[in-house]
């Protein structure tokens, strides 16, 4: 298996450097700096997961769980490999009572404070060739996935029928969407390049604009504003939620929100959706019912291996949703290809405007061009004086 994403660079043997450590990697990396070591707990390295460590540039990522567990082939690891990152997997719980802001080296998987020569954590260096074999033995655990899918995907069907076929638990939104395109933007796979290519979509056809959690940030990144957030708000800012945004704080069944204390405490409005699919589902289900004439997703989980690559049992309610609102979803990478930025009618009137006025001024300027307009001016007056007669007026005496 390749990993075409970036171009592979020697990584460096023995990294030595600050850490920050964190279970999270999503946390993670807000705190993680250039020429930092990322310590992560998180068990088959996804897509997200790698090119968020990749924009930081740690000199290296130690991994306290194997980044590739076997139960298919994420595509995490060969992503940091590529990018000359080394990855150190399977270091155990031990690396992870390590302190933020202690400094390491890491030789041949190893990992001790610096200057003492206890080693603290051993583990796996991972290389292509390590990598590309565990590609091919994950291969192999792609039937037992398939087959947990499914049953995942009927066990939400039975939790969440009343939601999906008759919109029951739907919270009651300001937000207008009727008849309009909606963009549901998530913090995915190549959101930074969709949003840069859909610039020309957004500034002419104003969709309504709903951040999923860090999606938000994205949105306000890319120099738009949000008008719904969407999410369990564990991984957006605190400028994006006071920014006016109407904001739909996810809830599980049960009833806990995670993210409510936080949005109390800064003291904004909310209203909560108590359900038990990802927030990027709840965004599109609240753009299908609220009857958005499109629904453009960016940033979100299209294909069965990034389903698998999230790493999460409820993504089989991605699965659904998509079924749902299927006649009016359509995936930001079409909508960059297939729209053409257009001009508006009073565009081309001015554009017709500027060079009819070149073209007198051009005119004017040479012998030529002041005979034939002159000769335009006298036809001009032969054709008023005409209209004139018509209606029984004088003619008009030409003035030259």
């Amino acid at each position: 298996m390749r990993f075409p994403f970036h171009k592979h660079s020697s990584p460096d043997d023995h990294p030595v450097g600050v850490i920050r450590v964190d279970a999270r990697t999503k946390d993670l990396v807000k705190r993680l700096n250039p020429g930092d070591i990322a310590v992560i707990d998180h068990s088959d390295l996804d897509r997200v997961a790698a090119e968020s460590l990749v924009e930081k540039r740690p000199a290296a990522v130690l991994n306290a769980s194997p980044s590739v567990s076997g139960r298919y082939p994420n595509l995490g690891p060969g992503i940091l490999l590529d990018a000359g990152i080394p990855l150190i997997d399977d270091l155990g719980a031990d690396v992870m009572r390590l302190h933020e802001g202690d400094r390491i080296t890491v030789t041949d998987g190893a990992v001790r404070l610096e200057g003492e020569e206890a080693i603290v954590a051993e583990g796996t260096v991972q290389t292509p060739a390590t990598v590309e074999a565990s590609m091919e033995s994950a291969k192999e655990g792609l039937a037992v996935q398939l087959e947990a899918f499914a049953a995942n995907t009927m066990e939400y069907m039975k939790r969440e029928r009343d939601l999906l076929l008759n919109g029951i638990g739907m919270p009651e939104i300001r937000t207008s969407m009727a008849g309009k395109h909606v963009l549901v933007v998530v913090r995915g796979y190549s959101y930074k390049e969709d949003l840069r290519a859909l610039r020309a979509y957004i500034r002419d056809c104003k969709p309504v604009i709903i951040g999923v959690d860090g999606g938000a940030d994205a949105v306000i990144e890319a120099g738009f504003k949000p008008t719904m957030i969407v999410g369990d708000m564990d991984s957006v800012s605190d400028k994006a939620l006071r920014c006016g945004a109407e904001i739909v704080v996810h809830a599980y069944r049960d009833g806990r929100a995670p993210g409510l204390a936080r949005v109390e405490a800064l003291g904004v409005d909310h209203v909560v959706f108590s359900a038990t699919g990802t927030s990027e589902d709840i965004a599109m289900l609240m753009a299908d019912e609220a009857d958005a004439e499109l629904i453009v997703a960016l940033g979100t989980h299209a294909t069965l291996l990034e389903f698998l690559d999230k790493g999460r049992a409820g993504m089989s309610s991605t699965f659904l949703t998509r079924l749902k609102v299927g006649g009016r979803l359509i995936d930001a990478k079409g909508v960059s290809r297939l729209y053409r930025t257009r001009i508006s009618s009073w565009h081309l009137f001015f554009l017709a405007m500027a060079g009819l006025l070149a073209l007198l001024a051009a005119l004017q300027s040479t012998p030529a061009g002041q005979t034939f307009l002159g000769l335009f001016g006298a036809a001009w007056d032969d054709f008023i004086n005409f209209l004139r007669s018509l209606v029984g007026l004088s003619p008009k005496t030409p003035s030259l």
